[in-house]
């Protein structure tokens, strides 16, 4: 669990320097704006993070030694197993402290997302396909798992139970 993405992603690309098997991934939060022409880049972080979307038509974004610093979605990243994982967890996935539950917010969907039916969807369904989509991204590392979450308690929150388990 990273506090700074850009120390997330560093520790990402140097794992990636091993074999080429490591690569950022995210939900629906981020806008398409590279395809989109609306600037250079789609995903804007604290601390000046930046970061482009996988390249539309990059059949081989997975294992293109140059697609590294761009992300991955669900789309591009279901079905493979990297070495190391790197999940951007949006805005659409939160942790409230006064009720401590993880919750869902379909509001925070990219409007360009045209596929995941989630911003269509009733609250449940949405519910659901918010955190499919989450547990299928951070399973896609075989050895490692990086997080960064966009919402500090949640941030919070998965330390304490990461802290926990390893407590046992």
């Amino acid at each position: 669990m990273f506090d700074d993405p850009n120390e997330f992603r560093n520790v990402l690309r140097e794992k990636n320097k091993i074999n080429n098997k490591a690569r950022m991934v995210a939900g629906y939060c981020y806008d398409w704006n590279v395809k989109n022409n609306r600037g250079e880049f789609d995903i804007f972080l604290e601390n000046d993070f930046k970061a482009r979307w996988n390249l539309d038509g990059d059949d081989i974004w997975a294992i293109n030694p140059k697609s590294f610093e761009e992300v991955g979605c669900i789309h591009t990243a279901q079905g493979l197993e990297f070495d190391y994982v790197g999940v951007i967890i949006g805005k659409d996935l939160r942790f409230d402290e006064d009720s401590g539950r993880v919750i869902t917010d379909k509001t925070k969907i990219s409007t360009d997302d045209k596929s995941s039916g989630i911003s269509s969807s009733d609250e449940i369904t949405a519910e659901r396909l918010i955190k499919n989509t989450y547990k299928t991204l951070l399973t896609r590392g075989q050895k490692g798992c990086y997080v960064y979450c966009e919402d500090k308690p949640l941030r919070e929150h998965i330390k304490k139970i990461i802290e926990t388990s390893y407590d046992k």
